[in-house]
């Protein structure tokens, strides 16, 4: 018997909590359902008896991507839905060619969180039947009928080691820049084909006076607790590591999900992350620090047109307001993500269930698409699969080819990072499944 939906995941902390959401519902609605990794080894059931009939991907830009994340999973199909976790953009990637998809990933279903992005796919060449608005499945879990699904403040600070009766600070950061050396920067800009000097240097211009805002006002006030939520790329950095240590009340935590600390805060600021819209959906407000400007072309352009804090004088009286104003335009942010009284999850599942229910509504695999099947990653990833599960390093294994180690090992980190184990993901679908009421309005 095949199945009906196979959900493909890239990143595990972006994704994985809420296509476990999508699968529950899927489940609840009497469909089968089964999430797996790009980089998970290929089944040959995908591919025959257990073939799925809707696809359900994690990206979908182009004629590669179809056959990469389609052909190379399941063999042919036309049933492809895109979840599109990449919305939030530059001006400058809006206008781009990349973003608004290429070749026949234009025939696949992109979702859209809101109006703003299908109206641009529209602009680009998209048919609107291939653009419908869902909503985003990951701003459900901060929806009123998810209360107490996250940890409460008191519960996440006695977790971490802090005073739950002192005012809890959320900083989130996206210096992913700031950690990398002027090599690192260099490399990864020939790579991309793009000089990303300048922005690295105002990432670590305004970490650093951001750090200095902190350091004052902590200093000033040993009343509050400041989170700081790092980047994932800010590993190795030297200012946290010392400011943490000149200040008891300044902590550097990546662990727990970014919502939950959304949730639990007093007070919240930002300096360019998409979490902004998370801040939104939780009802909750939050100030941009800005101690510099941000080159247009890596600005979310969600960002455009908001309050900015630019200075330490700025920022104390800032800390002082017990309900800011939200830094962005209602219309601006709702444009981007759709504040439809209906959970997004529940309006993906309705989508989904058209998708299987009805032909397809359009041929991604027709006209256009030449299909090839890469035996080479077939093979790799068998291989890295079983040295992972002894957990054998390639670089240890392969130590007498270079090449092939880098090659090995950089699938093998890959595979690492994005590893779920199954232990884990019972225990996160039984934390969700109590809230999967699979109402219909």
């Amino acid at each position: 018997m095949g199945l009906d939906f196979l959900i493909l995941y890239e990143h595990t902390v972006r994704e994985y909590e809420s296509d476990l959401l999508l699968k529950l519902e899927l489940e609840r609605r009497g469909y089968t359902a089964e999430i797996r990794q790009l980089l998970d080894r290929k089944k040959l059931g995908y591919f025959t008896w257990k073939k799925p009939k809707v696809l359900v991907a994690s990206c979908m830009y182009d004629n590669e991507a179809i056959n990469s994340h389609v052909y190379n999973n399941i063999g042919r199909c036309d049933r492809i839905v895109n979840l599109h976790w990449e919305q939030m953009l530059s001006d400058t990637q809006e206008e781009g060619d990349w973003f608004n998809m290429n070749g026949n990933a234009k025939k696949c279903v992109q979702t859209c969180w809101g109006r703003k992005t299908a109206r641009r796919l529209e602009a680009h060449g998209m048919e609107e039947k291939n653009c419908p608005v869902t909503g985003a499945v990951m701003m459900d879990f901060l929806r009123p009928e998810f209360h107490g699904y996250f940890k409460d403040k008191a519960a996440l600070c006695r977790e971490f080691g802090l005073d739950p009766d002192k005012q809890l600070h959320l900083y989130i950061s996206s210096f992913g820049y700031a950690s990398m050396t002027d090599q690192e920067v260099a490399e990864l800009s020939r790579m991309a084909g793009t000089d990303f000097t300048g922005f690295a240097r105002t990432n670590r211009v305004s970490m650093d006076e951001t750090l200095c805002w902190f350091d004052r006002y902590l200093g000033e006030h040993p009343e509050v607790e400041l989170v700081y939520r790092r980047h994932p790329s800010e590993w190795n950095s030297p200012h946290l590591d010392a400011l943490a240590k000149k200040r008891p009340n300044f902590h550097v935590i990546f662990a727990g999900s970014v919502k939950e600390w959304i949730v639990a805060a007093d007070s919240i600021s930002i300096w360019m992350s998409t979490a902004i819209a998370e801040v939104y959906m939780a009802g909750k407000s939050c100030h941009i620090l800005r101690p510099v400007p941000i080159e247009h072309e890596y600005d979310p352009v969600i960002y455009a047109g908001a309050d900015y804090v630019t200075n330490y004088e700025q920022f104390d009286r800032a800390m002082a307001q017990e309900d800011p104003p939200f830094p962005i335009a209602k219309e601006v942010i709702e444009g981007y993500f759709d504040p439809s009284p209906r959970p997004a999850y529940l309006r993906m599942a309705d989508l989904l269930e058209q998708v299987y229910k009805e032909p397809p509504r359009d041929t991604p695999m027709g006209e256009g698409f030449t299909p090839h099947f890469n035996w080479l990653k077939f093979f790799a990833l068998w291989g890295v699969h079983i040295l992972f599960f002894f957990r054998l390093e390639p670089k240890k294994v392969f130590f007498f080819h270079k090449g092939l180690a880098d090659f090995a090992q950089r699938i093998y980190g890959y595979v690492e990072k994005a590893y779920v184990p199954r232990a884990e993901a019972r225990r996160m679908e039984e934390r969700i499944r109590p809230f999967v009421k699979g109402e219909r309005a």
